[in-house]
């Protein structure tokens, strides 16, 4: 009984801890996708198609496990639209890197995406959402708006990218739950990972076909240009940071359930723009620091009243959109 106990106290903690690396491997990753398009030229859109295929390749050993037989459904439009809608948050988030907006102002502007699942959730899937989660997520968007700048010269267009990606990435995360009804995790996790690197093709191909309507940075007249010696190097540990990240997910949300792991995830943005600081030199504006604990703040808020309600034990969560 008292080992257990013991495991059963481990877990979380454990679970914790992988979050902690995943965020920390998120946040190297941020440095990458800020490098290669401003110092290596790559295009915003080419390098989300690269970046994807890699990490798809090394993410195969999931795929196996889980057993292509579960890609079986009977609502394959959802999933499609599910996984372009990841797609596409990818690829305008990467687009602010490839624009120059620093890093610690697109990765904590992503703190609007409570916001919108809130609202998507409730306006197409009927849920109540409890006030307290009411009160943080607005809370974590106040932090963000904070931290955005708003108001002052430095705002550019370019800076609302993260926004935009939350919100797609909220369309997806509202359709996982739409399609939880129904479809089981490991179908959920599959169908993602197998459709996500084709909707990153499309996208590519698409950004090229109209490049003459598209922002400078989105694409090139070779879409599939790889960059050469370190540039290329970089790519490769791009792809390889995001698979380790989503394997530390994975794991992570095998071992706590996601209420638990949520404030250990939001340390993204702190770590993210420390990262940031200390490698490439962007310092964070004074509002940064202030904007993140509002936005940490929430976290542990609704993390501390959820913690008072019964568990079921480990949330099974579908391999993340991106970040």
């Amino acid at each position: 009984m008292n080992q257990i106990s013991s495991s059963s106290l481990r877990a979380p903690a454990l679970g914790a801890l992988l979050m902690l690396s995943a965020s920390l491997v998120f946040a190297c990753g941020n440095i990458l996708q800020s490098l290669l398009p401003q110092r290596f030229g790559m295009s915003s859109t080419g390098m989300a198609f690269w970046q994807y295929l890699i990490a798809s390749v090394l993410m195969l050993p999931i795929v196996l496990r889980i057993g292509l037989n579960r890609l079986r459904t009977r609502r394959p439009l959802a999933h499609l639209i599910r996984a372009f809608a990841s797609a596409l948050g990818v690829h305008v988030f990467v687009y602010g890197f490839a624009s120059g907006v620093p890093i610690w102002q697109m990765v904590t502007l992503l703190a609007t995406g409570p916001l919108f699942v809130i609202i998507g959730s409730t306006l197409c899937l009927g849920e109540r959402v409890s006030s307290p989660r009411i009160v943080a997520a607005m809370v974590g968007f106040l932090g963000a708006v904070i931290v955005s700048g708003v108001g002052s010269e430095s705002l550019g267009w370019a800076a609302l990218t993260p926004v935009l990606a939350a919100a797609l990435w909220a369309v997806t995360d509202v359709m996982t739950r739409w399609l939880a009804r129904e479809e089981t995790p490991e179908t959920l996790t599959l169908s993602l990972l197998v459709l996500i690197t084709p909707n990153h093709l499309a996208l590519l191909l698409l950004a090229n076909a109209f490049a003459y309507a598209l922002p400078a940075g989105v694409a090139t007249d070779l879409p599939f240009a790889l960059p050469q010696g370190a540039g290329l190097l970089l790519l490769l540990a791009l792809g390889g940071l995001t698979a380790a990240a989503q394997y530390l997910l994975a794991f992570a949300y095998r071992l706590a359930d996601a209420a638990y792991l949520q404030p250990f995830a939001d340390l993204k943005a702190p770590l993210a723009g420390l990262v940031g600081w200390l490698l490439l030199g962007q310092t964070p504006s004074i509002w940064f620091w202030p904007g993140a604990a509002l936005i940490v703040g929430a976290s542990i808020f609704i993390f501390w009243i959820e913690g008072r309600r019964p568990q079921d034990g480990a949330a099974t969560a579908p391999v993340a959109s991106g970040g």
